[in-house]
């Protein structure tokens, strides 16, 4: 089974306190978008056939010594996962981790379920703020829930997509959504600007903010006007009003993200703003 999962931009983010937990407590606007799509197949472990979704031709063998290679292979200890990663800029990180992994072992925890081989190419950018991982963790549980006929709808495949990370539940809707809690308690917005705007996406280059970094320098605040009434206004009455809270930790960071959020105003959009921690950023222009 193979699947394209997209990414989400978000409008707005206020973070509204920190809780006992260790998490923060914040709203947003959750938006599907088409920016960029990672490939995701899952191949059930008794299935002896090569994967087809064309890795190997593209990036070659995989390694499995631990080095940041374009692709990237790792054997679950018991054996009952083999997952396979792709990036053209190469993957940093254990594939046993990875959020596709952790949704296999979560689901296998409760439902026992049978090997399987995992091929992920990464198209997404890392780092961006723009939920790809959260996607693949998502798409995986729904890939697998199909597979092994678990019967979990969608609400319960949401609940186990918030066990895995915050925004992961929205992908399992993936369509415009109000979040809150920690992103993970979602409600259905009236949402669809596509007819007269068009959205248009920039990942600046060499620079990947981390969540828990973004979120290490935030200082929580109440805003005046909720985001769910703000979006409800006129796109065109959002600037000043729409507000990413992490922009002004992140920006003063970097202040080339900055600088392109107003670069995106000058060439037209009629609203700008960093996606969810950084570092990518969108426009909102006319059609």
């Amino acid at each position: 089974m193979i699947a394209s999962p997209n990414v989400k931009i978000n409008l707005g983010l206020s973070v509204l306190r920190r809780r006992a937990d260790g998490y923060h407590d914040i709203e947003t606007v959750f938006m599907p978008s088409d920016a960029f799509h990672d490939t995701l197949e899952i191949v059930s472990g008794d299935d002896c056939g090569c994967t087809s979704s064309g890795i190997f031709a593209r990036y070659g063998s995989p390694s499995e010594d631990g080095s940041c290679a374009p692709v990237v292979r790792a054997v679950s200890d018991d054996g009952r996962l083999v997952i396979t990663i792709a990036r053209a800029a190469g993957v940093d990180w254990n594939p046993l981790k990875d959020l596709t992994a952790k949704a296999y072992f979560l689901l296998s925890e409760d439902f026992g379920l049978p090997p399987v081989k995992i091929y992920l190419e990464k198209n997404s950018p890392v780092g961006a703020g723009l939920g790809g991982g959260s996607a693949d963790a998502a798409y995986a549980l729904r890939m697998l829930d199909s597979m092994f006929g678990l019967g979990l709808g969608t609400d319960g495949l949401a609940e186990y997509a918030a066990r895995i990370c915050s925004d992961s539940a929205f992908f399992i809707y993936n369509r415009p959504m109000f979040g809150e809690g920690r992103g993970e308690i979602l409600s259905d917005i009236d949402l669809d600007f596509s007819e007269r705007y068009e959205l248009r996406t920039v990942v600046p280059e060499n620079i990947s903010v981390s969540t828990a970094e973004a979120y290490g320098n935030i200082v929580p605040r109440m805003p005046e006007r909720s985001i769910r009434d703000i979006v409800r206004l006129p796109v065109e009455e959002w600037k000043g009003l729409l507000v990413n809270d992490f922009e002004t930790t992140v920006f003063k960071r970097y202040p080339e993200l900055a600088a392109i959020k107003e670069s995106l105003y000058e060439s037209g959009a009629v609203y700008a703003s960093m996606s969810g921690s950084g570092s990518a950023l969108f426009g909102i222009y006319p059609k």
